[in-house]
């Protein structure tokens, strides 16, 4: 069985976000990029598949700017085995929309016919949390968000979905697609013979017009502005005075 993982650069998770003087967006000028954290998680579910026999090759695939690659030799250096770069924007503060994302992804999948798609359920840029569910919708295939746990025994998989209640498990058909959270797994670290080897492994580039679709923006940003700065707390001496405090507040 053959698993493809989408994987996508975006600011690492480390860095504080800063937004442009103009509003336009964030500012991504010298800023350090890296996989998206729940693809990351994505990445290695695979590889441990792999590992265990249930898969016989991992391929990452990913969308963006030719800067891509690097998240791609990422996923390589983990263990992926081959990746493919499809050049969608040559701007880096373009975001490809998720349902472009989908439509790239579906063409794929009925290119490399895999058995599975590990996907993180949402990018830490945008939270869309939206191209797991479109890809579903276009490949007439099953899905499970929001995965903590994977199992894979043959035509089936039985995953335990988060939700806001608890835990769910359901059991869905292959080929399917999987959405994974973050208590997942625990991601590898790549090792310095691994980041080698990945400068080997085949990594194809591709552009939208290869697969016929339309990458045109349906969106447009009207602002961004920074979180309100929150006010600071004052210090009580007592109980009363912090009831007497919360009555002013309106708090009881």
């Amino acid at each position: 069985m053959k698993v493809l993982v989408p994987v996508k650069r975006v600011i690492d998770y480390n860095v504080k976000v800063r937004v442009k003087a103009d509003g336009s967006g964030v500012d991504l000028a010298n800023v350090k990029m890296s996989m998206n954290p729940f693809d990351e998680i994505a990445v290695e579910e695979a590889i441990r598949l792999r590992e265990a026999g249930k898969a016989t090759e991992v391929v990452a695939v990913s969308i963006g700017v030719k800067q891509s690659q690097e998240t791609l030799r990422t996923a390589l250096a983990m263990g992926a085995d081959r990746a493919i770069l499809i050049v969608a924007a040559d701007d880096v503060h373009t975001d490809i929309e998720p349902l472009a994302v989908a439509k790239l992804l579906a063409a794929v999948v009925k290119e490399e016919e895999p058995g599975l798609v590990l996907a993180g359920k949402q990018a830490i840029d945008n939270d869309m949390n939206a191209t797991g569910q479109m890809l579903s919708a276009l490949l007439g295939w099953s899905q499970a968000t929001f995965a903590s746990e994977v199992d894979v025994d043959g035509d089936h998989a039985t995953v335990t979905r988060e939700v806001d209640g608890g835990l769910q498990t359901i059991k869905v058909k292959m080929p399917t697609i999987v959405t994974v959270d973050l208590r997942l797994n625990e991601p590898r670290y790549a090792s310095l013979p691994n980041i080698m080897k990945a400068k080997k492994k085949p990594l194809d580039e591709k552009t939208p017009a290869d697969y016929g679709v339309d990458v045109t923006p349906r969106l447009a940003v009207v602002g961004t502005t920074e979180p309100e700065t929150r006010k600071a707390g004052i210090i009580v001496g007592s109980v009363d005075e912090l009831i007497e405090k919360l009555k002013e507040a309106g708090a009881v």
